[in-house]
């Protein structure tokens, strides 16, 4: 009986990812090689229940004692309409992101992405401190920084992306995030990041969503072993 080898092609979906930095191999790390600290980005597309995933996990890593500090973005609605988009620290400081018909301050150039403004002036004073808390300087001991997300509005600030490369760079700092999925114009950080070779990247969709909880908390608890 001849044997045959069937070849099947990967099928293009849309997802979300997100990316892990353990320092031994975890489940969602196949082919990574163990003992080498990397990240974890989530891909995820709107909808898909970014932040409801990211606070869960974040909870959870709290709760069993591990150090953990970062920020998430969360929409803004006012009668049922989206009117924006929040940054939220851990800690729970919260600040504006982006607002729709708002304008840039007297002097500053305008930052927008479709109908949104972003206000970089209270983005990056809320995540840049919580992202220079957790990097090179930090000092000892192992530690957890949510980055949710390195996107379009994110990355009009050049402060922020020198500070995530800080983080991810960082020795004893896990970095859980979130990236969008590829489309349109390439982002330079967002490529980078998946290129890097001490990321795990874990594309996150509607069907696999309430699945990943377990699996995401496992890869950072041993990124902090």
């Amino acid at each position: 009986i001849n044997s045959h080898k069937i070849h099947l092609q990967p099928i293009s979906l849309p997802r979300t990812v997100i990316a892990l930095r353990p320092r031994v191999l975890c489940p969602l790390a196949r082919g990574v090689v163990p003992n080498v600290l990397f990240c974890c980005f989530l891909v995820l597309l709107s909808g898909v229940g970014k932040t409801t995933l990211i606070q869960k996990a974040s909870e959870v890593l709290k709760s069993s004692g591990v150090p953990i500090d970062g920020f998430y973005t969360e929409e803004v609605r006012q009668g049922g309409r989206r009117i924006g988009f929040d940054v939220v620290t851990l800690s729970g400081v919260r600040g504006i992101l982006s607002r729709t018909g708002s304008e840039p301050p007297p002097g500053k150039r305008e930052c927008r992405v479709g109908q949104y403004v972003v206000d970089l002036t209270s983005f990056e004073q809320l995540a840049l401190p919580v992202l220079r808390n957790a990097g090179p300087s930090s000092g000892p001991g192992r530690r957890v920084c949510v980055i949710d997300e390195i996107g379009k509005m994110e990355l009009f600030s050049q402060p922020f992306i020198q500070a995530v490369r800080q983080v991810l760079s960082a020795p004893g700092t896990v970095v859980l995030g979130t990236i969008p999925v590829p489309k349109g114009k390439p982002l330079a950080l967002v490529d980078e990041i998946r290129n890097r070779s001490d990321v795990q990247v874990l594309s996150v969709t509607k069907e696999n969503r309430n699945h990943l909880l377990p699996d995401i908390v496992t890869c950072v608890q041993s990124g902090m072993q």
